[in-house]
C-alpha cells in the first residue's frame, strides 16, 4: 500500500518512541503496544528532567500542566509542551516536545510527534500525529466504525483490513486540519497535506494534497 508506511509519513528523530516505532512498517500496527511503549520509555527517562508525578505518569520540568487538567496514566508529557485549562488526558499518550494539548481536548492511546497542536475541542484517539501537525478547533478523529466493524484502510487502488476495532487518523509531519473536519476511522494524510474546514475525510490523502469539502483532492503545486 502506497504512501502510509511510518516512513513514508514521519521524521522519527522528532519523537522519544523513535526506537519502538522502527520495529513496525505502518503505523496502525503500532495501536496495540502504545501502552507498553510509554511504560518502558517512561522507566528509562532521566530523573533530573522528568518528575513522575504519580505512577506512571511522567512530566518533563519545563512542561506547563494547569491545575485543572487531568493526566491519567500512562502517559509522557514532554519538554516545554503546554497542557491547556480542562485537558483530558485519557491515558496512554505520549506527547512530544513544545506541543499544545488545549482546552477541553481529549487524547486517548496516542503518539504526538514534537511540536504537534491540538489547541481547542479536539477529540485524538488511537492515532498518531505527525511532527508540526496542528488540528484547528473542534476537529475530531473518528476511531470506530458505526457498524462496529474491523476498520479497514483504503484508497482507489487496493484496501487493507487492520484486524483493529478503533483506529483514529495518523497524520503526516507538517499536516494541517482545519476548524470543525472530522477524520473518519483509518484516515492517513500524507506530509504537507491541508485539510480545509468542515471537511469529512477518509481514506488515504497523499502528501502535498488540499482537500475541501465536497471537492475532489488537489495536489498542491509546492
Amino acid at each position: 500500500m502506497k504512501n502510509i508506511k511510518i516512513i513514508d509519513l514521519f521524521d522519527l528523530n522528532h519523537t522519544i518512541s523513535k526506537d519502538y516505532l522502527t520495529k513496525y512498517s505502518y503505523p496502525y500496527e503500532v495501536l496495540p503496544f502504545i501502552k507498553d511503549i510509554i511504560l518502558e520509555i517512561g522507566k528509562s527517562l532521566p530523573s533530573d528532567e522528568y518528575t513522575e508525578i504519580k505512577e506512571n505518569v511522567w512530566v518533563h520540568n519545563t512542561a506547563n500542566v494547569y491545575p485543572s487538567a487531568y493526566l491519567g496514566a500512562p502517559c509522557i508529557i514532554g519538554k516545554s509542551t503546554e497542557v491547556r485549562h480542562g485537558a483530558f488526558i485519557r491515558g496512554s499518550a505520549l506527547v512530544g516536545d513544545n506541543c499544545v494539548v488545549g482546552n477541553s481536548v481529549e487524547l486517548k492511546n496516542v503518539i504526538l510527534f514534537d511540536n504537534v497542536q491540538t489547541p481547542h475541542y479536539n477529540y485524538v484517539g488511537d492515532s498518531i500525529l505527525g511532527y508540526k501537525s496542528h488540528m484547528g478547533a473542534g476537529s475530531i478523529t473518528s476511531n470506530v466504525k458505526s457498524d462496529k466493524t474491523l476498520v479497514v484502510i483504503k484508497d482507489d487502488e487496493s484496501s487493507f483490513i487492520t484486524n483493529l476495532k478503533k483506529v483514529g487518523a495518523f497524520l503526516g509531519d507538517y499536516v494541517e486540519v482545519g476548524c470543525n473536519a472530522v477524520l473518519n476511522p483509518g484516515t492517513v494524510i500524507g506530509r504537507y497535506s491541508n485539510i480545509y474546514p468542515t471537511s469529512c475525510v477518509r481514506g488515504i490523502i497523499p502528501e502535498n494534497s488540499i482537500v475541501k469539502v465536497n471537492k475532489p483532492v488537489v495536489i498542491s503545486k509546492k
